[in-house]
Order: structure tokens, then C-alpha cells, then sequence
């Protein structure tokens, strides 16, 4: 919301500085984002008068001006412009000013051999228009040598507030004033609400959709002239952005940001019959003001006549039926829309603008006599004419909310004590009406439903600084921690992928449906997204992680190592995951190793199982068990099951179609943990662990040398040793993996360690022989022999 200061003063009488303004509006709640006095970029430009205008003695096209500045000896200036003549009084821009349009800084020059002191300027030159077919011609009596941005009134400060969903009455001037009279900074103008003569009878409005629109008032003015709008009207308007398009147009749109009230002016001329707030047809189309056609649904209302639909109700007019230079007669609209069925069409439609944002909102439903009094009466000022009755078809919701309030609680719910005459004040000037301590809130106030929004209202124009910071009251005691088990479990998570080298990222949980596709497409879809590239809710991490791994390798990483610990969210529930990426050089080249090793499905099996142990997931049961998916790389994955069900992770390289879908080269390898698949960790009689107790007697270690087949994981071979007798066996670790000569063909040899824990003796010969078939029994069962 954009205002100048000027316009601000129309309706707060104040001698507050601009700097005392803004820090007011930031206090208040109303938080300014900036401010710019469009002034300041014509600082180098003045009220020049030409004296003489001769003919280029070197270009036919050019003339040579002697100007004065008021100041000095007069300037020469060479100037092109058809109109440029003796007696002209412009704007001149003298040497150093910098010429908004296109940035270029004047300088004297020579231009065809005649040296220039400055530029006699356009209005497209100064950014104050689009005339450019020559210079500024400004009234004879313009004082010479006044720098112009005074002269023009430029020096007007605009301030960008930004306003909350819930301060809609702050979507007009005359609202954030209020609130700046209230804090103290001035007092409030009364409202000219002055009613027009009028003559005749009101047009034909009426109402179908009461749900849609629940009031619809209509005034008609005859004989109006449709030019430009006054000068201060559109200094205004262009100062905050609009564009000023015609005075009738100009007039609702200055109602808009004045008042919070929009309007619609429709040329009676091309409407027929009366009009009516209706439902749309389904498939029936509108042509909006912006020129595009919206093809509407039957929970739509629209402005309709006997020929069919106008204007999308309250967010948009309609092509058809708005005001030209050749406008006579003008029906004038205030209407009451409801906000919910405003941002739902506006959402279906993704159409926005400055109606929609207030209308969505809800502006005030008190407002609309006093609404289109105002604007009929700006209407026939400005572009005269005579008005009708006003017609008024519906009732609007003026709600009859009154609080019980008790003053105390400013106190025991804000944290401020605030004397009772100074609560009564500000409520009062905020526009409540107090019957002791029933107050009656506003129309224009929606967003305030009970007692706790009046302690918010006290305390915010009061001054929220000064609520005292105090410290809550210390529990006696150690503190007892807060973290859930499942928080733990994510930090310790983050300090080991930390810890191993990974760097955490965090990405969108909405992606493209583009990057969904590859991963079997979400589940779940917004209906309204930000953008097409964040619709889908993620099914797994790695699109975001393999995005994030494209970005930086384009931008000269040699090596990514990325995790990120969030949520997939799936058809059923949203599950906690941890997701790496291992991508580019996994070891740079140098002088040992020679050329650079990328990643490769080992090292990602390897973060998987790092991540897991440190999950505490049991790690000597987990089964090294098929591909991963479609997402890998065939013949380079597997998952990680505890059991044949229970998956806990699943990792490998990434399958080469995946990797162009995200337009990366080279190898990638991806590990997915499942941490809600973690099982349980049981609970324990007591706080401590069981006391360790180191064995009295070392342990012995013995080497088998199994044949197996090809296709064995040697993890199986692992896990099935250690199983041979779980109370002697204490580890089991592969050492050596041979294939070739020796080794009978569909064969490898795999070499285990075995360690063996003696209890309260040591073993002997017999009791090691015994152990040793053992493990040879438990291999055989796979399929091993023992290698000889």
C-alpha cells in the first residue's frame, strides 16, 4: 500500500516530520518497506525560459537555444525539438543531472561543433508521460530558475506500507491515518460525505446470488464529460504507480486507494438493460479489462445485463462495458461482495487485483452509501452531469459485534500496564465505541472477534517496546530435557552426515511435476501453487538434493556431498527421511592416485550403513537385499532390510534416465534412509547403562577361505558365520576376495576373520576344532566349501 505524503495530510492533520511518520507506522504494527521522493532524481533539472532559438549553423534539424536559468549568464543549448522557440519556458537539465528515462548524465558537449551546457527536456524524458514529440512547454508565468521537481510538486515523499491479511481497513489512506491519530501524531479530518442534488429515478440493479454479493448499490449520472482527471488526482495516482487512464476511471481508482472502497463506473451506453449479481453459467466467458477471456464455473459471480456477463464480481471489469472519450452516461457501482467467494474465484481463475486484494479481505460493509455518495459526487465535479437516486438492492452485513472488556487484562494477557482513561482514548479514536466497558467494534474492523484483540489494539498503539522484558520464573531444580526421542535421533543424525564430510542442505518440499515423474509422481498436488515449479509435494528427497547437486556442479564444483533430513510425503502419511547425494570426484587427481575416482553404489552403501549405525539400527542383522527401484542404476543398487520386509535404506547409483531428467552428466550415487521403518528401541528398568565389563582372557582369531558361487553377497557369508554360535562368535569381517586362477570357473573365494571370545578358560584344541565346523556347517548352507 503506497501513499504520498500530501495525500496522508488530506485526512490527518499533523506537523509530524516524515522520519517521526515512519518510525510511528513501523511501531503501530503497519510496517513501512520504503520510501522514495521521486523528486530527488530530477534534483538537477530547472524552470529555463528560451531567449533566442537560431537555425544550426552545421544540421538543419537542430537549433541552437540561448536559455536562461535565472541564475548567470544565459546558457547555450542545442535542442532538436519542433517546438523548441524564443519565449518557450521548459525544463532544462543542466550539466551532472542524469536524465531518469535512460540514465544518461548531461554534460557540456559539442554537438556538430556547438558546445551544449544541458538538454531542454520531454516529458517521456522525466518519466512524467509518454509525450516525446517535444520539449515541456510550462505556463509564461513559471518563475525562472525554481528547481522544477518544487515547481511540479515532486517533492512529495511516497511511503510502501505493508499491511497485513488482517488490517484491511489499512488498504486506503484514510485507515492508516486513523491509526497514526490514534498513536498520537495528529488528529483525524472529518469524512466530506456530502450527497449530490439529485433528479429521476435509480437504475435497474438487482440481486440473484445474495451469497456472492449480499448488497449491490447503483447511481447513475447523465450528461458527464469523460477527460483527463485533475492534476492533483493524477499526480497522485502516477506517484503510487496507477497509471492515470481517464477521469471517470481515475475517480473510482482514487476512491480505491483513498478510501479502501472500490468502485466500477459502467457506460450505460453499452449495457442492455438493467444489471443483475448473478452465478455464471458454467463455460460462460468474460472479457476483463486486462484483455484477456475468462471462461467462468456456475460458483462465480458475476455483473451481468440482458446480453450476458460483464465483470467477474469484484475482482475485475469487464472490456465490454467500460468508459471511453465518448462516455455521456455512467452507472456508477458499490457493491458488497463476500471475501470467501472473492478468493476462491480469484484462486480458480489466478486472476489478481487491487479490488480482489481488498474485497478478499473484506472492506467495510457500512460503507456503501457513503461510498457512492463520494464518488458521484467526484463525478460531478469533475466531469459534470446530474445525478439519479441511488438504487439499492440487497443488505449488507453490517455486523452488531460488541466485547465484554476487561481493562485488566492489557495488563495479565499483554504484559503492560496501560491507565484505564488512556485504554478508553485510544479504543475511541480507533474508532470503537465504549458504553463503559461494552465496546461496540467497528464495521470496518472484521479482524476483531473478543477481548484479546482489543489487549492487542491497546498494547500495539500504546507501544509494544515498552512491554518490559521479563524473565519466566526458574523451576527449582535441574531442568529436564525437552527433546523427543525423535528430535535427538535428527540431531544426532545431522552431526554424523556432518561429521563424515556431508553438507546439509534444504530444499522446497513442492517440486515440478517434471521432477515428481521419475520418482512415480507425488501423491498430492496443490491446487493453488506459488508457481508450476512447486506443485507436487515430494515422494523423496532426491529431486531436491539432485537439483541442488546440478546447481553447483554448472557453477564449478568438482565435488558434491549433500544430505538433507526431512519428509516424503506419501498417499498414506508423511514419513522422516534422510536423504544423500554423492556426485562429481569422490578423490581429486594427484600424484598418487593419478586421475580423479568418482563416487561409486559402494561408497554410497557405505553412508547408508555409517548414518544407520549411528541411527542405532542394528547393523549385524541387516540384509543386503535387491535393486532399489527404477530410480537406480540396474546391477548397481540394493536396499538394506531388517528381515525381508522391513526395508531400512536403499542406496546405489542413479538410474542414467533420472540423471538427464535433471540434466546432469557423470556418475551419482544416492542413499534414501526410511527412519520411521527404524525399529523400536526397547525401554530399560533404569537411567544407566549395564556397567562393562572387559573379558579377562584374549580373543582368538582364525582365517577361513570359503568357495562360493558368483552370485553370493558376502555379506550373507558374513551373517551366516557369526551365526554358527552367537555366544563364542563375537565378529566376523570379509579380509580378501579372489577370482582367477585356482578358482573354479562361476566361483570366488572370500576370506573371513573370525573372532572367538573365550569365557572363563581358554579354548582348547577340541573346543576350536568344534567351532571351526561349526562355521563350516553354517557356510555350507549357502552353498560354500571350504577353500583347500
Amino acid at each position: 500500500m503506497k501513499f504520498t505524503l500530501s495525500w496522508l495530510k488530506e485526512h490527518l492533520d499533523t506537523d509530524a516530520t516524515l522520519d517521526a511518520i515512519v518510525e510511528a507506522l513501523t511501531r503501530i504494527g503497519l510496517e513501512v518497506e520504503g520510501v522514495e521522493n521521486p523528486g530527488e532524481k530530477l534534483a538537477g533539472f530547472r524552470v529555463a525560459k528560451v531567449l533566442t532559438a537560431e537555425r544550426h549553423p552545421q544540421a538543419d534539424k537542430l537549433q541552437v537555444l540561448t536559455v536562461d536559468t535565472g541564475e548567470g549568464a544565459p546558457l547555450t543549448v542545442v535542442c532538436g525539438a519542433p517546438n523548441a522557440r524564443a519565449g518557450l519556458v521548459g525544463v532544462l537539465g543542466l550539466p551532472g543531472a542524469v536524465v531518469p528515462a535512460n540514465g544518461m548524465e548531461l554534460k557540456v558537449a559539442a554537438v556538430r561543433g556547438v558546445e551544449s551546457n544541458g538538454m531542454m527536456c520531454s516529458t517521456r524524458e522525466l518519466e512524467l508521460g509518454e509525450d516525446h514529440e517535444g520539449i515541456i512547454e510550462l505556463p509564461a508565468d513559471a518563475p525562472i530558475g525554481t528547481p522544477f521537481p518544487d515547481y511540479a510538486g515532486l517533492n512529495d515523499p511516497v511511503v510502501d506500507v505493508s499491511i497485513t491479511p488482517n488490517r484491511q481497513d489499512c488498504m486506503g489512506v484514510r485507515g492508516i491515518a486513523r491509526d497514526l491519530a490514534a498513536a498520537g501524531l495528529g488528529t483525524l479530518k472529518p469524512l466530506d460525505t456530502r450527497r449530490v442534488a439529485t433528479s429521476g429515478p435509480g437504475p435497474d440493479v438487482r440481486i440473484e446470488d445474495r451469497a456472492g454479493c449480499p448488497a449491490y448499490y447503483g447511481q447513475t449520472v447523465s450528461g458527464v464529460t469523460n477527460g483527463e482527471a485533475p492534476e492533483w488526482m493524477r499526480k497522485r495516482l502516477a506517484a503510487i504507480g496507477q497509471k492515470p487512464i481517464s477521469a471517470l476511471v481515475d475517480i473510482t481508482n482514487y476512491v480505491m486507494f483513498d478510501l479502501g472502497r472500490p468502485l466500477h463506473v459502467y457506460d450505460r451506453a453499452r449495457l442492455k438493460g438493467g444489471l443483475v449479481a448473478r452465478k455464471a453459467k458454467d463455460g460462460e466467458q468474460a472479457l476483463a479489462l486486462n484483455g484477456k477471456t475468462y471462461t467462468l464455473t456456475s460458483s462465480m459471480t458475476v455483473i451481468a445485463d440482458d446480453a450476458g456477463a460483464h465483470d467477474i464480481g469484484g475482482i475485475m471489469g469487464g472490456e465490454h462495458s467500460g468508459c471511453s472519450d465518448a462516455t455521456t452516461d455512467v452507472l456508477i457501482e458499490c457493491a458488497y461482495f463476500d471475501p470467501e467467494h472473492i478468493a476462491r474465484t480469484g484462486q480458480k481463475l489466478m486472476l489478481t487485483s487491487d479490488a480482489r486484494t481488498r474485497f478478499e479481505r473484506g472492506v467495510d460493509p457500512a460503507f456503501l452509501d457513503d461510498g457512492i455518495a463520494i464518488a458521484a459526487r467526484l463525478v460531478t465535479e469533475i466531469c459534470g452531469g446530474t445525478a439519479s437516486e441511488v438504487t439499492r438492492a440487497g443488505t449488507p452485513p453490517v455486523p452488531d459485534k460488541i466485547i465484554a472488556y476487561d481493562p485488566t487484562l492489557a495488563e495479565t494477557l499483554g504484559g503492560l500496564a496501560v491507565p484505564e482513561a488512556e485504554q478508553r482514548i485510544i479504543l475511541e479514536n480507533l474508532g470503537f465505541v465504549l458504553d463503559g466497558w461494552n465496546v461496540t467494534v467497528p464495521s470496518w474492523r472484521r479482524d476483531v472477534d473478543g477481548a484479546p484483540d482489543l489487549v492487542e489494539e491497546v498494547i500495539r498503539i500504546h507501544g509494544i517496546d515498552n512491554v518490559p522484558s521479563t524473565p519466566l520464573p526458574r523451576i527449582p531444580g535441574v531442568a529436564r530435557p525437552t527433546a523427543t526421542p525423535e528430535q535427538k535421533l535428527e540431531r544426532k543424525l545431522r552431526r554424523t552426515a556432518a561429521a563424515r564430510g556431508l553438507h546439509e542442505a534444504v530444499t522446497w518440499s513442492f517440486i515440478s511435476e517434471s521432477q515428481a515423474t521419475p520418482f512415480g509422481g507425488g501423491a498430492w498436488s496443490l491446487a493453488n501453487p506459488i508457481s508450476e515449479d512447486m506443485k507436487v509435494m515430494r515422494p523423496s528427497l532426491l529431486p531436491g538434493l539432485l537439483a541442488a547437486a546440478e546447481r553447483n556442479l554448472k557453477r564449478g564444483a568438482s565435488s558434491v556431498r549433500v544430505f538433507e533430513l526431512g519428509r516424503r510425503y506419501l498417499a498414506d502419511k508423511e514419513r522422516l527421511t534422510l536423504g544423500v547425494i554423492l556426485a562429481g570426484s569422490r578423490t581429486p587427481r594427484g600424484w598418487q592416485a593419478g586421475k580423479a575416482r568418482n563416487f561409486g553404489a559402494f561408497d554410497a552403501k557405505a553412508e547408508a550403513l555409517a548414518l544407520l549405525e549411528a541411527a542405532g539400527a542394528p547393523i549385524a542383522n541387516l540384509q543386503v537385499m535387491g535393486e532399489a527401484g527404477e530410480v537406480y542404476h540396474p546391477g548397481q543398487s540394493a536396499t538394506l532390510r531388517l528381515g525381508p520386509k522391513t526395508i531400512l535404506a536403499a542406496f546405489g547409483m542413479v538410474h542414467p534416465g533420472v540423471l538427464k531428467a535433471f540434466d546432469l552428466d557423470g556418475d551419482v550415487a544416492a542413499v534414501e534412509l526410511y527412519l520411521d521403518a527404524l525399529p523400536a528401541k526397547k525401554g530399560t528398568a533404569g537411567f544407566m547403562r549395564v556397567p562393562y565389563t572387559p573379558p579377562a582372557l584374549q580373543a582368538v582369531t582364525r582365517d577361513f577361505a570359503f568357495l562360493v558361487p558368483n552370485a553370493l553377497a558376502a555379506g550373507d557369508l558374513v551373517r551366516a558365520v557369526k551365526g554358527a554360535d552367537k555366544t563364542v562368535i563375537t565378529d566376523a569381517r570379509l579380509f580378501d576376495v579372489f577370482a582367477g586362477q585356482g578358482v573354479p570357473e562361476g566361483q570366488k573365494s572370500l576370506g573371513l576373520e573370525v573372532t572367538l571370545q573365550p569365557g572363563d578358560r581358554s579354548f582348547t584344541d577340541e573346543e576350536l576344532k568344534a567351532l571351526a565346523d561349526k562355521i563350516v556347517a553354517a557356510a555350507a548352507k549357502l552353498g560354500a566349501t571350504l577353500r583347500g
